[in-house]
């Protein structure tokens, strides 16, 4: 089983550290680079619209729904 990895990132002017597994930061990159935005720029998108969720949750779910319109 794969470790969960731990990043710190600065979303919208706050410094935050975010877990993910690695095939999940993997997933998340590929769709920054993909939509020539910044890691901390599409994870300020999910984080604006992630409602009561935690920030790796609303990432994780995020990714699934992305994938699942592909």
């Amino acid at each position: 089983m794969a470790k969960d990895l731990k990043r710190s990132l600065t979303i919208a002017g706050h410094r935050t550290s975010l877990s993910l597994e690695p095939e999940f930061w993997q997933a998340l990159q590929d769709v920054a680079r993909a939509e020539k935005k910044t890691l901390a720029s599409l994870v300020g998108e999910v984080d604006r619209t992630r409602g009561t969720r935690n920030l790796s949750s609303a990432i994780r779910v995020w990714l699934f729904r992305r994938a699942k319109k592909t």
